[in-house]
């Protein structure tokens, strides 16, 4: 079996990973990064697409930033629509910041490019096997890249490979304590060749459930609305979406009309939120996906992943710096409590805005209770911007 070495073993090669393998090289640590997948496939998933001001600080500071800063698109608020009519949380008034619109794929690419261009080791379609001795001082990855089986031993071993990964799979069930929420619906999602029918996002409870309209550029639209648990994406067409989307966002004085377009992409998502702690064993920690999952309503699942990694790489950089462990004693918990906050802003996003098919006419009165109640307290927006825009990192 071939074997190499290297100072962190880095599982996933998502922009966690990527961001991560970064922030270590800037801190003079040497990383191997291993992605399971084919570049190809890697650089053209469609995953979230709003940026808190931390993660596009941290790009900035890594130098990805480039085409983000020409091309993405600042939000300075959003809207909250419900009752046939819009409430506008102003972010930049609020909080003094705001968030950038710009796809999780072009963030990807950006990392991928600047890891090549560095000609730092960062494998595609290496199939990791397991993750090993991770309560040891010499953890190590075993893994299968053009057909050959290797072994990377390390000094740590970051796990960023998802829900589904192996390295959340290295931990002993025994050691973790898993929390799960379930929601009873899903989201249909489209990516279609349109300009966004408005310049921010709006986020609306309709009469038959939630909507949002989105957008990955000037000229395309992304939107979803609330459907049922186990909705096949091709059962609806693309009138019927459209016909849906405009009953959902419709004001009662009529001035919002809906841009329509060829659509280009179809998926359902279903909601879920979980947490697994703690985020680390032995030389083994969690990041991402792999420890905590969000529901999309809030924006916060890369943005929680690029929380995790950076506190990750300044913990790692203050141990090999000078063999001070505080902070990776801390990971798990500076961590999680970023996590917890996150999730109960994205479950009361959820909870508000999706009407719930189980749910009773008070559930339905407390969801209109809090939506008013926005509309009418600067403070209550306030925190609902605090929160859209991101926490100080390790804020809770």
């Amino acid at each position: 079996m071939s074997a190499e070495r290297t100072q962190v073993a880095i599982v996933g090669g998502g922009p966690a990973g990527l961001l991560l393998s970064h922030l270590l090289r800037a801190r003079g640590i040497d990383s191997v990064v291993l992605e399971a997948r084919p570049r190809e496939r890697v650089e053209t998933r469609q995953r979230a697409g709003i940026l808190e001001h931390g993660t596009v600080d941290v790009l900035r500071e890594i130098g990805a930033a480039g085409r983000m800063d020409r091309l993405g698109l600042p939000h300075d608020g959003f809207e909250l629509r419900f009752d046939g009519r819009g409430v506008r949380v102003d972010m930049q008034e609020l909080t003094g910041r705001n968030v950038m619109i710009w796809a999780q794929t072009e963030i990807t690419k950006d990392l991928i490019a600047l890891r090549l261009e560095q000609g730092e080791p960062l494998l595609f379609s290496a199939e990791v096997l397991a993750v090993e001795d991770v309560g040891t001082d010499a953890p190590r990855v075993r893994y299968r890249y053009e057909g050959v089986e290797r072994e990377l031993r390390a000094d740590v071993v970051v796990g960023a490979d998802g829900f589904h990964g192996v390295a959340r799979a290295a931990i002993p069930a025994s050691r973790v304590t898993t929390y799960e929420r379930v929601y009873p619906y899903s989201w249909l999602g489209i990516l279609a060749d349109v300009a966004p029918s408005s310049h921010e996002l709006i986020y609306a409870r309709g009469a038959r459930g939630f909507a949002l309209a989105s957008m990955r550029s000037p000229t395309v639209t992304r939107a979803y609305i609330q459907v049922p648990n186990g909705t096949d994406a091709s059962s609806w067409s693309d009138d019927a979406i459209w016909d849906e989307l405009a009953d959902r966002f419709a004001l009662d004085d009529g001035s919002f009309t809906l841009a329509r377009g060829p659509i280009t992409d179809k998926s359902v998502t279903a909601m879920r939120s979980f947490v697994g702690a703690p985020m680390r064993h032995g030389r083994l920690f969690l990041a991402g996906d792999a420890a905590h999952i969000v529901p999309p309503t809030g924006a916060k699942g890369l943005n929680l992943a690029v929380a995790d990694v950076r506190l990750l790489a300044e913990a790692l950089g203050e141990w090999y710096a000078s063999k001070d462990e505080a902070l990776l004693d801390a990971y798990s918990g500076t961590a999680l409590r970023r996590v917890w906050r996150a999730s109960h802003f994205s479950w009361t996003m959820t909870t508000m805005l999706h009407r719930d098919p189980g749910a009773d006419p008070f559930d339905e009165q407390l969801a209109l209770s809090h939506l008013r109640l926005i509309e009418s307290s600067d403070s209550e927006r306030r925190t609902i911007a605090e929160n859209y825009r991101g926490l100080a990192l390790g804020g809770a």
